[in-house]
């Protein structure tokens, strides 16, 4: 489904809502790719794996394995984040980016990828743990997975509120 609405002009045609150019879905698309992103490259490889030392990607090998694994990590953190700029300079160039659109998918992506590494490869996979030689894991646990429910709660929150904000007309 395509309208010409929009740039007309120019020659390019722009797709109406809901076509693969749907700039609220590469909105949201964008932030959440950058959230991911930010969240595998800044929070958890930076800070838990660099600085802290608290574990690896993969720590049921040796060493090598271990940080040839954050590598991995590492590069398709910045992929994410590099694919979600592209995507919001694409929809930034058809008109206006809806920055709650856009936040709302930055929270989601970061509290996403905290909960999917928190549940999948903490609990379900065993790739790693948040810390280890601690005497209780729990607390931990609970810290990670609970503030990745919180940030991916907030993210759908202010999700919500701008496709409102969108249908009343005043965002």
């Amino acid at each position: 489904m395509t309208s010409t609405s929009g740039s007309a002009s120019s020659g390019r045609a722009v797709r109406a809502r809901g076509g693969p150019a749907d700039p609220w879905r590469r909105t949201t698309a964008a932030g959440v790719l950058l959230g991911a992103g930010v969240a595998a490259s800044v929070v958890d490889l930076l800070v838990l794996h660099l600085l802290l030392q608290w574990h690896h990607f993969y720590d049921r090998s040796t060493t090598a394995v271990a940080v040839a694994s954050d590598g991995v990590l590492h590069a398709l953190g910045w992929t994410a984040t590099v694919w979600g700029l592209v995507l919001l300079l694409d929809v930034r160039r058809r008109g206006p980016v809806p920055r709650g659109r856009w936040w709302g998918g930055v929270l989601v992506g970061l509290g996403g990828f905290q909960l999917v590494d928190g549940v999948v490869d903490h609990k379900l996979l065993r790739l790693h743990q948040v810390r280890y030689d601690v005497e209780d894991l729990v607390v931990y646990d609970v810290v990670w997975i609970g503030s990745a429910v919180l940030v991916l709660a907030a993210g759908l929150v202010v999700l919500r509120r701008a496709g409102r904000s969108a249908a009343r007309g005043d965002g």
